[in-house]
C-alpha cells in the first residue's frame, strides 16, 4: 500500500491575530494539530478584520519576463513590513486615515466592477518565518500555547490576504445590489488541497482547493439579540453562510448542536457536513500533588485594571493593603465560585452573581467569586451589579490569564459555572474538567452534549436553580460524594476532546475533503 498523497492545508489565522480564549485559542489548538498529522503541510492564512497588510513576497517562484528577482535585503524589508502592518496602528493624523479609508473604499468598489467580467480575484503573497520567528511565535500562538511549541510553530510560513476581511465582506453587500446572492472575491489559492475558513468566509477559493468552514455556532442568526452590531454581525454571518453553501463549502462543525443549527437553516449542506468537536489544550491537566497553587498571587497578578469596573486607589501601597485584607496569604486558598466567559448578555453572568449572592446571604458568606474574561459589550447590567462587589473585594475581575494560571483556578475553585443560554462548546467546562475541577452548567443541548455526565445542570432562567445545585455540590449531606462523582466523570469526559482523539478525525475529514474535489 503506498503512503497517502501530502495534503496542503491553509488555515485562517486572523482569531488567532486578535483574541485569546474560544475561536483563537482553537484556531491556536488546530495549527498545532495539523502541524503534527504526517502527510499534512500546513500554513496560515494572515488577515487582518479591519485594516490592510503589507504585501509579501510572490507566489511565482521565478520571475516574468519583466520580472526580477528580490535581493535577500529586499525580501527581509517586505517581511518586515509585514511585521510591522500586524500591530497596533500608532495614532495617525486625520490626513493619513481619510487617504487610507479613501483607498479601501476604492479597493472594495474595484472588485465589485471586476465582477462583472469574472475578475474579481485577490492574489496571495508569501510571508516565511525564518529570522521572524519571534514575531510569529508571540502574535500568532504565544497567547495561549505553552514555550514548549515553540520550536514547532514559530517557523511556519504563512501565506498573506492583504485585504481586510471586512472589506470582503462589503464586497458580497455590494453585490447584492445587482444579485439575489452576494458574490465574494476568489483568493487565489493554487498549491492547496484545502482551506479551513473560521465562521462563514467572505470568499471564495480556486479550482483545485475545497473550502472548509470551520463552524462554531449558528448564534447570530438564531439569537441576534445577544450579539454586537446586530444588523451589521447577522447580515455578514447569514450572507457569507448562504454563499459558503451554496458555493459546495464543506463545514466542520464543534458540536452536534451547531450541525443542527446549521442544517435547519440549509438543510441542502447535509452530505457536507459533519461534527469534530474542539480539542482542549494539552495545558489543562490534572496536578497532584506539588507546592500550594498561590491562588491569591493569581487574582492579584491578573486583575484587569483597564476595566474602569474596579475600586480606584489613592496609591499602590492602599491597593496591596486592600487586596491583601480581602485575599488569604500564600498558604491558604480562598474559597471561590469561578466563571470564565467574554463578559456579554448571552453568557449569563447575571444569573450567577444573583445565586452567589443569596448564597453569601443564606448560607457561606466566606464564598468569593472570580470572573475571567474580556470586556465585551451591552454590559451595563453586569457592571451596574457586580461592581459593588468587587470595591468590597468579595468579588474579583481578572484578564490575559495564562494558562498554567487558569488550570490553577479551575482546580481549586469551589465550582467552575457555565451559565450560558446559548454556545457553539464551550471550553470553559472542558478545560475545569481536565484540571480536576468541577462543573455546574446551564441545562441547554449543546452542554449537555459536551459535559455529558461530568457537570450538574440548571435551569438558565433559574436563579433558583442554580442556587438548588451549588447548595447540592457544597454544603449537603451528599457534597463530598457529588464532587468525587463529578471530578471522576469529568475526567473522562475531557478525555474525549485530546488531540489523540480529535486529530485522526481530521485527518479522516480532509483526506475525504480533498479526494472528492
Amino acid at each position: 500500500m503506498t503512503d497517502p498523497r501530502k495534503l496542503n492545508v491553509l488555515l485562517e489565522m486572523r482569531p488567532a491575530l486578535e483574541g485569546y480564549a474560544g475561536i483563537p485559542q482553537e484556531v491556536r489548538l488546530l495549527f498545532r494539530g495539523l502541524d503534527r498529522i504526517p502527510g499534512i503541510e500546513v500554513a496560515g492564512l494572515l488577515q487582518m478584520s479591519g485594516r490592510s497588510l503589507a504585501r509579501g513576497t510572490s507566489m511565482v517562484e521565478k520571475p516574468g519576463l519583466f520580472g526580477r528577482r528580490l535581493t535577500p535585503d529586499e525580501r527581509f524589508k517586505r517581511y518586515s513590513n509585514v511585521v510591522i502592518s500586524t500591530g497596533k496602528p500608532l495614532k495617525e493624523p486625520a490626513r493619513v486615515r481619510f487617504v487610507a479609508y479613501l483607498r479601501q473604499r476604492l479597493t472594495i468598489l474595484n472588485l465589485i466592477l471586476r465582477q462583472f467580467v469574472g475578475a474579481d480575484r485577490i492574489a496571495l503573497s508569501r510571508f516565511k518565518s525564518a529570522a521572524f520567528e519571534d514575531f510569529t511565535w508571540r502574535t500568532l500562538f504565544a497567547k495561549t500555547l505553552p514555550p514548549a511549541d515553540f520550536q514547532a510553530l514559530a517557523g511556519r510560513d504563512h501565506l498573506i490576504c492583504r485585504i481586510p476581511w471586512r472589506a470582503l465582506h462589503q464586497v458580497g453587500f455590494g453585490s447584492l445590489t445587482y444579485r439575489r446572492r452576494a458574490r465574494y472575491p476568489q483568493l487565489l489559492t493554487r498549491g492547496q488541497d484545502v482551506m479551513i475558513g473560521q465562521t462563514p468566509y467572505p470568499g471564495r477559493v480556486s479550482p483545485g482547493t475545497s473550502l472548509v468552514i470551520r463552524y462554531h455556532d449558528a448564534i447570530p442568526l438564531f439569537m441576534p439579540h445577544t450579539i454586537p452590531d446586530q444588523a451589521l454581525h447577522q447580515a455578514q454571518h447569514y450572507h457569507a453562510l448562504k454563499a459558503n453553501v451554496h458555493s459546495g463549502a464543506w463545514f466542520s462543525c464543534v458540536s452536534e448542536t451547531t450541525r443542527a443549527d446549521l442544517l435547519r437553516a440549509f438543510p441542502d449542506a447535509e452530505p457536507r457536513a459533519v461534527t469534530i468537536h474542539n480539542m482542549v489544550s494539552h495545558s489543562y491537566f490534572t496536578e497532584e500533588g506539588g507546592k500550594p497553587a498561590r491562588i491569591g498571587d493569581i487574582i492579584r497578578s491578573r486583575l484587569n485594571d483597564q476595566s474602569g469596573w474596579l475600586p480606584g486607589f489613592g496609591s499602590a501601597a492602599d491597593k496591596t493593603r486592600f487586596y491583601s485584607r480581602h485575599l488569604p496569604g500564600k498558604e491558604t486558598q480562598p474559597n471561590y465560585l469561578l466563571m470564565v466567559s467574554t463578559i456579554e448578555p448571552r453568557k449569563n453572568h447575571l444569573r450567577l452573581i444573583s445565586a452567589w449572592e443569596r448564597l453569601r446571604s443564606e448560607t457561606d458568606p466566606t464564598l468569593k467569586l472570580v470572573i475571567v474574561g474580556t470586556l465585551g459589550w451591552a454590559n451595563e447590567d453586569i457592571r451596574d451589579q457586580l461592581a459593588p462587589w468587587l470595591e468590597r473585594g468579595e468579588a474579583f475581575l481578572l484578564h490575559k490569564v495564562p494558562s498554567d494560571d487558569l488550570r490553577r483556578l479551575y482546580a481549586h475553585a469551589a465550582a467552575t459555572i457555565c451559565p450560558s443560554y446559548g454556545e457553539g462548546f464551550d471550553y470553559s467546562g472542558a478545560e475545569a474538567m481536565a484540571s480536576g475541577g468541577v462543573v455546574v452548567a446551564s441545562d441547554i443541548p449543546v452542554h449537555r452534549e459536551i459535559y455529558d455526565d461530568g457537570a450538574l445542570y440548571f435551569d438558565p432562567y433559574s436563579t433558583a436553580g442554580l442556587v438548588a445545585q451549588l447548595n447540592r455540590l457544597l454544603y449537603s449531606t451528599e457534597a463530598q460524594d457529588v464532587r468525587q462523582r463529578l471530578a471522576h466523570a469529568g475526567r473522562a469526559v475531557a478525555g474525549r476532546y485530546t488531540p489523540e482523539n480529535i486529530l485522526p478525525r481530521w485527518e479522516a475529514f480532509l483526506r475525504r475533503v480533498a479526494d472528492s474535489d
